[in-house]
């Protein structure tokens, strides 16, 4: 129930070419946020230009992107379970990324990125974060570190806090990347970056190994897996191309019979990001 003018002009494509739900989807069940994400691209008319979704549950989303997005500059999919054969098959198809952020995505590797340097030549910014608790069991990720290191050149910001790398591999990133001017080593405790190395390239601000304040959970810790926010409130305008089952699912998604009021625990946060109020980061064009 709006005006008509506001109607006509969601139903377009222009109100859709950034696409951002990834608060919203943190909090909801994988086959909601699918519809959601097939919904939006669809109104989008195959034209977004940034996209940022938590938590894809599988091949078919991802695919979906490739096949229906691709002229996307930014691609934020952490926390997805993606893999490294997914990603070599639809990298080519997203040749037009310039931001990229596949942080907690713990079933990708060297694989992954090196597919995504070879295909995705304008790619100026890798978020690639790991939980400190997820990365225990791993020996190395060093082969992560030199697979950026030998196709990403064109990397300007580079963050890859808690990641399992060591002094010899991310001196291989300063070596080949020359045009980086920020990088996020926070918690890489076998990162000993002398300062000699890091004099050479005087346009670069590296952050860590030492962690001074909170790395940027997203709601991994400090939070339950469903929110006390109403995240799916903002999405109400998009009703009338939601059948009645989908629109119940989204409404009574937190309020489960097996779930009684009295059993409700709530949690608050706030989703900290020292680096980003840190660092200026340039628009994407």
């Amino acid at each position: 129930m709006v005006c008509k003018s506001w109607g006509k002009a969601v139903m377009g494509p222009y109100c859709w070419i950034e696409i951002d739900i990834d608060e919203w989807s943190r909090n909801c069940k994988p086959e909601i946020v699918d519809r959601m994400l097939r919904l939006l691209i669809d109104r989008s008319c195959g034209s977004p230009r940034k996209l940022c979704v938590s938590g894809l549950s599988g091949e078919e989303s991802i695919l979906f992107i490739a096949n229906h997005a691709k002229s996307l500059q930014t691609l934020r999919l952490p926390r997805s379970e993606i893999n490294d054969s997914i990603v070599e098959k639809v990298s080519g198809m997203l040749s037009t990324i310039t931001v990229l952020d596949l942080s907690y995505c713990i079933n990708i590797g060297a694989q992954a990125l090196e597919a995504i340097g070879r295909h995705c030549k304008f790619l100026t910014s890798l978020r690639r974060i790991m939980h400190p608790l997820e990365v225990i069991d791993k020996l190395s990720q060093d082969d992560e570190a030199l697979a950026i290191a030998n196709t990403m050149p064109q990397l300007k910001q580079l963050e890859i806090a808690y990641l399992l790398v060591n002094t010899a591999s991310v001196t291989e990133i300063l070596k080949n990347c020359k045009q980086l001017e920020f990088l996020d080593v926070r918690g890489c405790w076998n990162v000993n970056l002398d300062e000699k190395v890091v004099k050479k390239f005087p346009e670069l601000k590296v952050v860590g190994p030492l962690v001074v304040d909170c790395y940027d959970m997203n709601g991994w810790d400090n939070c339950s897996d469903y929110s006390s926010s109403s995240g799916y409130l903002a999405w109400d305008f998009v009703a009338g191309e939601i059948d009645d089952d989908f629109a119940d699912e989204i409404l009574d998604d937190f309020w489960e019979d097996e779930h009684p009021m009295d059993d409700v625990e709530m949690w608050f946060y706030d989703d900290l990001n020292a680096v980003d109020e840190g660092y200026d980061w340039p628009q994407s064009p």
